[in-house]
């Protein structure tokens, strides 16, 4: 299948039968599946080399903001048919539990109601919200055991200790600056800073149940969702959060629409 901008009418046209050559998305087939984040990641559409990203902009806001999705009968179907192709690659009535972001688009509310369609009764589904700004910290234990304690050949510290301090006090800057922020900025700032892997907190479960559940369910499969994924900043952060209460879980992922490229460079 495909679909295709009518510059005419200013509409999008979706075409559940045929490709095209000159579809803008399309469904990902049997090369949608690659290893990111460290698990198994599956999306089900990818958009086309040649379009640009004005046009996947406003495609995404379409998916995202249209409306209600039932009384939309293209984007319904667009949904149901991507999670019908990730049910022919994974037994999702093996799942146990479903873990998704806060979102303000109803996409991820509807593919979870249709993966129910296939899961067993008793699936679980956790959601993970944005934390406050003043709530995220830096592990500045791990960075240091990675980074300012490392040794040069020869066995001498790559760091002095006035080196070291002067980290630490930009981190707390840093930290100072980030705490007055809102979330929206933060994320942009921060995208692609050296220090991102360290920062933490920046997702908390919606409630304390979900997160002292999570802490101890054992060797159980579990799904994260998300509607789009264009950096990976979202799902890292659901990984991390589930991370840091135990890493005893089979986790696989699934996003509606992915990109193949910046998958294999974050894996």
């Amino acid at each position: 299948m495909g679909i295709t901008f009518d510059s005419e009418q200013q509409c999008f046209i979706f075409d559940f039968e045929h490709d095209g050559k000159s579809d803008i998305i399309g469904l990902t087939g049997t090369g949608y599946q690659v290893e990111a984040f460290g698990h198994c990641f599956y999306y089900g559409y990818e958009f086309t080399p040649q379009v640009e990203r004005p046009l996947r902009s406003a495609f995404i806001n379409y998916l995202k903001f249209s409306g209600s999705i039932q009384e939309n009968s293209d984007i319904s179907q667009f949904i149901q048919k991507a999670i019908d192709h990730l049910s022919h690659k994974v037994n999702l009535y093996d799942y146990d539990l479903v873990v998704m972001p806060e979102s303000s688009s109803p996409v991820n509310q509807y593919m979870l109601r249709y993966i129910y369609r296939f899961a067993q009764p008793m699936l679980r589904r956790m959601e993970l919200v944005k934390a406050l700004p003043a709530s995220i910290s830096f592990d500045m234990d791990a960075y240091e055991q990675q980074y300012l304690n490392d040794v040069l050949e020869n066995g001498r510290a790559r760091y002095t200790e006035q080196q070291k301090e002067e980290v630490r006090q930009t981190v707390r800057q840093m930290l100072d600056l980030i705490h007055k922020k809102d979330y929206f900025t933060i994320a942009k700032d921060v995208r692609k800073s050296r220090f991102r892997p360290y920062m933490m907190r920046f997702l908390k479960f919606a409630t304390k149940e979900d997160e002292e559940l999570c802490a101890h369910i054992r060797n159980q499969n579990v799904l994260v969702i998300d509607d789009v994924t264009t950096s990976g900043a979202t799902l890292n952060e659901i990984l991390r959060t589930l991370r840091i209460l135990n890493e005893d879980n089979s986790i696989a992922i699934f996003s509606l629409i992915g990109r193949k490229d910046l998958m294999a460079d974050m894996g």
